[in-house]
């Protein structure tokens, strides 16, 4: 049975032990309401007061039968009431003690604040890609572990304390995709404070929004309404180009991906010009950016640059060269 269906069925239990000595009382030997319900609850309580009135032969026969009905439907009602009290304590115990397992574990992972429909999103794309993360959310059970593995921490993602039980100092990074502007500027705050190299990235509501979770310490401040609308006008006006971007950075069964490689010192690529690397020619993986470590982006960069140390080859290609590129910029 179910839990509701058992907790009404001892709950049943007891009320028709209660109604049943009631009538037999009243029946037997002729009492009030009043004065067999009262002998039916000190019988059933085992309390011992004195009888309300004399027995007759055939009203202690009844109250023998009715103390051992009452005694086992009582005791049956208390073992489970106490049973799914303890079961459920030790859930959570467990529970939490799971959790916080995990956490301690994380290392090099991103913290996401708020499981709405955004978070929802997001979470889906870093378990596709398979980066470790950790949820923080108000509205779910403590310690609780969402299908797929996913780790939800409850809390208020705005407090210095959920943050380092998520892990902050050990994070790469965090998302802040909270309903409201105030609370994704106290969560970039309270970050940017316990980690001052953390990568922030938060959701921007309103207009005008962004510059002031920057000013607070996001890296980047992303308004949901304004990529939306000029997605919206980019499909009517540059079909081609938006199904392009979606070619490439979709996942599913297409094969052919757009990521960032950052190139570490003394790696393969290091010192030498993008055609001399073979990327191109050999891996048939196409350039199409350079970030340096000065923050400075060039676009569509010759096959005579030179790749330096540092540097973030932003590339187009299939996932298998990719990964082979992904090793030989790791120094692998």
């Amino acid at each position: 049975m179910s839990l509701r269906k058992q907790l009404a069925f001892s709950l049943g239990l007891i009320v028709l032990v209660i109604a049943t000595g009631t009538v037999g009382y009243s029946a037997l030997e002729g009492w009030g309401l009043l004065d067999a319900l009262y002998m039916t609850v000190i019988t059933i309580t085992t309390i011992g007061f004195e009888e309300v009135h004399p027995l007759t032969t055939s009203g202690r026969v009844f109250t023998v039968i009715l103390i051992l009905f009452s005694v086992g439907a009582v005791f049956y009602a208390l073992s489970y009431a106490t049973r799914i009290l303890l079961e459920g304590e030790l859930k959570d115990s467990f529970g939490r003690r799971k959790l916080d397992k995990a956490l301690k574990k994380l290392k090099g992972h991103y913290i996401v604040c708020g499981f709405g429909r955004m978070g929802r999103i997001i979470c889906e794309e870093l378990t596709a890609s398979g980066t470790p993360f950790v949820v923080i959310e108000r509205a779910v059970e403590a310690g609780a572990v969402r299908p797929g593995g996913t780790l939800v921490l409850k809390g208020d993602a705005t407090r210095d304390e959920v943050l380092r039980e998520a892990g902050i100092e050990r994070a790469s990074g965090l998302i802040s995709v909270l309903p409201s502007d105030a609370e994704n500027l106290y969560v970039v705050l309270s970050a940017r404070g316990l980690a001052p190299s953390l990568n922030i990235v938060a959701r921007a509501v309103d207009d005008g929004s962004e510059k002031k979770l920057l000013r607070a310490g996001a890296n980047r401040a992303v308004s949901p309404y304004h990529i939306g609308a000029l997605r919206i006008a980019h499909m009517l006006l540059t079909p081609t180009v938006v199904d392009f971007i979606e070619f490439t950075t979709q996942s599913g069964s297409i094969d052919l991906h757009i990521e960032e490689l950052p190139v570490a010192t003394g790696s393969s690529l290091s010192g030498r010009t993008i055609e001399d690397c073979g990327i191109s020619r050999e891996l048939g993986v196409i350039v199409v950016a350079i970030k340096s470590s000065d923050g400075q982006m060039q676009i569509t960069p010759p096959h005579k640059q030179v790749i330096n140390p540092d540097d973030t080859l932003v590339v187009i290609g299939e996932a298998s060269k990719l990964r082979a590129l992904e090793e030989m910029a790791g120094g692998r």
